[in-house]
């Protein structure tokens, strides 16, 4: 299958990033920032509204950073959180965040499935986190689309799928690990039986370790950084839809982009391609909101 129009875009910065990889793991950008001193903050905020209420379209680009500004923040950290949803992993493993366990050398798959399900039920059932509610709130009544690299659910949750992108998966999701078939399958409902199955303990019933309907092969989440990510329909269909929806916006007098805290990890899928369709444009604004950088263009 061609690529699509969005996709050509993120696989074009996705060069760059492979060029200048350094750059882009210190936390920098190799992109020419502007020399212009920052507008006061509550000027900001300001002319953010101006944009929000005028826009003809808003585009958002949600990262990780939106998630865990709403309490997402298990992830690489030993906190509170952490220890309510992890704290019988973290007692016997030693993890010190949840993402330890995905790379964690389990003896066994029961166990490495007990980790993981109980990640993915935390996830799956976790309740729409603050910043998404304040975010339904703001483009109430607006013409909008958002793309995120999140894979937690929360913007399936908050807003309707036709108009989400999910381009890096769903935790709601199954694929084979061979890649024998193109599909993917519910994981809601297995993941509550194994944790129902494994109460207090850490390990699965190894019946209850997910296979693939077609081939037998173990299943695993359909996300990228579970191994063998299948880049097959519903991948397309992701990309298909934030591109069919940017390609009908590309002429209205006010495209409006928002990108909602994009980290350094993955900048080639929402920063770039934003920053690049901003510059070509010409009704197009960009409004980058982020903790830790703040990075404006030269060229915009």
């Amino acid at each position: 299958m061609d690529s699509t129009f969005y996709e050509q875009l993120v696989m074009k910065t996705q060069m760059n990033y492979s060029q200048y990889y350094n750059v882009y793991a210190s936390g920098k950008t190799p992109i020419k920032l502007t020399e212009k001193p920052a507008l006061p903050y509550k000027e900001q905020i300001k002319i953010l509204a101006e944009k929000i209420k005028e826009a003809d379209h808003i585009v958002i680009g949600g990262g990780s950073g939106l998630s865990a500004a709403g309490g997402g923040d298990f992830y690489y950290k030993d906190n509170d959180s952490f220890r309510k949803l992890f704290g019988k992993f973290a007692d016997k493993y030693g993890f010190d965040g949840a993402a330890a366990g995905w790379s964690y050398p389990f003896s066994t798959r029961e166990e490495f499935w007990g980790y993981l399900a109980t990640f993915l039920y935390t996830t799956q059932h976790a309740p729409i986190q603050k910043p998404y509610l304040d975010l339904q709130k703001i483009l109430k009544g607006k013409d909008y689309y958002v793309l995120t690299t999140n894979q937690d659910t929360q913007t399936v949750k908050a807003f309707p799928e036709e108009r989400v992108s999910q381009i890096q998966g769903d935790q709601r999701f199954f694929q084979c690990s061979n890649q024998c078939n193109d599909e993917v399958w519910d994981a809601v409902k297995p993941v509550e039986e194994m944790v129902k199955a494994m109460g207090d303990g850490t390990k699965v019933p190894t019946e209850l370790i997910p296979k693939c309907p077609t081939c037998g092969a173990e299943a695993f989440p359909w996300n990228r950084g579970f191994g063998n990510f299948l880049e097959g329909k519903r991948y397309q269909q992701e990309y298909k839809k934030v591109s069919d929806d940017i390609l009908a916006h590309l002429h209205d007098d006010k495209l409006l982009f928002i990108e909602l805290g994009v980290g350094r990890i993955t900048p080639m899928f929402i920063q770039e391609p934003f920053w690049a369709l901003t510059a070509s444009l010409d009704g197009a604004y960009d409004v980058m909101i982020n903790r830790d950088y703040q990075f404006l263009p030269e060229g915009i």
